[in-house]
């Protein structure tokens, strides 16, 4: 599925660098990995790429439909998850259907207001996929889930987040 890929977030024409190849080819073939690799050299293609993936396998399944997390994004801060929302935003904004949120102690409870900070923020609107706020993402859980450590910890014990994780969403991990 990833020959379908037309995003300029992923151009088709830039070669991989040996180490997001070896990557790659090692989360296709089920293995664990580690990447350790300096800062700017491509780090973050070595999961997106087959979490892109492998949901483009279940937009052909005909289960991407279903919500509920396929991928958990972990950051250390706030600031690192920032950071990496706009390139999720420019890989994910090609395919509406998938849909990813960031989840974190910023993230606004309902839709309103969160739209009026996005707006206010970056000076746009989000694209159809991205999720931004607690609410929607309580109750129809994105693909892909951006948090840092200490939300995590709360996600994991508060009942209202709890179809993150559980229930008929949390069948998808």
């Amino acid at each position: 599925d990833m020959a379908n890929v037309q995003s300029a977030a992923l151009p088709l024409d830039r070669p991989l660098h040996l180490h997001q190849e070896n990557a790659i080819r090692k989360v296709d073939n089920g293995d664990n990995l580690v990447v350790a690799t300096g800062t700017g050299s491509g780090k973050t293609e070595c999961y997106l790429i087959p979490i892109l993936n492998h949901l483009l396998e279940e937009r052909s399944a005909g289960t991407l439909t279903q919500p509920g997390v396929r991928a958990l994004l972990l950051y250390p801060m706030n600031a690192l998850a920032n950071d990496q929302m706009k390139r999720i935003r420019d890989l994910f904004e090609p395919y509406p259907e998938i849909t990813f949120g960031r989840y974190t102690g910023e993230t606004a409870n309902d839709s309103t207001k969160a739209l009026a900070l996005y707006r206010q923020q970056l000076r746009r609107d989000p694209p159809t996929g991205e999720m931004i706020d607690r609410a929607t993402m309580q109750s129809r859980p994105p693909h892909v889930l951006l948090t840092n450590f200490a939300m995590l910890e709360y996600l994991l014990l508060r009942p209202q987040d709890s179809s993150l994780f559980d229930g008929a969403t949390g069948k998808h991990w």
